[in-house]
């Protein structure tokens, strides 16, 4: 294959994979976003880095969001919400951060691959990214040219920004507004 050929191939791969997501399981989930008093995400590795896009993308829309493990996130509480983003659900650290937080009386969502793990028996909320991955025991319905876990990174990615603009539909922001929070000390 040449590049533009695998190019072709991804780009299948997203759309067959974003458009199966759960229309109730995203309303459920951005709810729970607008209900919350201040967000907290959480994931590990490459899901890691695009959790942590989507918290930039929450505090320029306004929320109080932080990213767990950075040196200036406070104490969650009653009230706050934990989006933990996790292909298979299994992830120890983020399990065992789920058990904590539910101890303290506070919701977890979970973006994942397995709606069946151990996190997931935790969530109060649930969105399935149907993305075959090594590291997910519940496969998607089609095999992935992408090594590893790559097209649930990359869905994962693409879905957390159309949660954005479903937030922003709701609360009718658009992007000027949205940039006036953008960082101005690059």
């Amino acid at each position: 294959m040449n590049n533009q050929q695998y190019a072709q191939t991804v780009v299948a791969e997203l759309s067959h994979t974003l458009t199966q997501i759960d229309l109730k399981q995203s309303e459920v989930f951005v709810d729970e976003l607008i209900q919350s008093d201040e967000i907290f995400v959480a994931g590990a590795g490459r899901s890691g880095y695009m959790a942590r896009s989507f918290c930039m993308r929450l505090m320029h829309m306004g929320f109080k969001s932080y990213m767990v493990g950075d040196t200036i996130t406070p104490n969650i509480k009653s009230g706050d919400l934990l989006v933990i983003c996790s292909g298979s659900g299994e992830t120890k650290s983020l399990l065992s951060m789920a058990e904590k937080t539910k101890s303290l009386g506070v919701q977890v969502a979970l973006v994942t691959i397995n709606p069946e793990s151990s996190i997931a028996k935790l969530a109060d909320s649930v969105v399935r990214i149907n993305a075959p991955s090594p590291k997910a025991v519940k496969q998607g319905d089609f095999t992935s040219i992408q090594p590893m876990g790559s097209l649930f990174e990359q869905s994962l990615l693409l879905y957390l920004d159309i949660v954005i603009m479903l937030l922003m539909d709701k609360k009718g922001l658009d992007s000027t507004t949205m940039f006036g929070r953008h960082a101005n000390l690059e």
